[in-house]
């Protein structure tokens, strides 16, 4: 489920909600906390997996796509 920091500061970075829950989702996971892996290795076992993906949604909606074609 997401957060939202309310009382946070903002930090300036696009998509820094979701890259906040996505950092508290993986560093509460059971890999992390039993296993003791790193949150890296989590997430490539693909734990917090929807989060991972709304995240990178997120970035991919900022790249412009008029901007990676040349004019003729």
């Amino acid at each position: 489920m997401p957060k939202y920091y309310e009382d946070k500061e903002e930090d300036g970075q696009a998509c820094g909600g979701v890259r906040e829950d996505l950092r508290q989702c993986l560093l509460e996971s059971s890999c992390v906390l039993q296993e003791n892996k790193s949150p890296k290795q989590c997430l490539r076992e693909g734990h917090c997996r929807s989060l991972q993906m709304t995240f990178f949604a997120c970035k991919r909606s900022m790249v412009s796509v008029c901007g990676m074609f040349p004019a003729r």
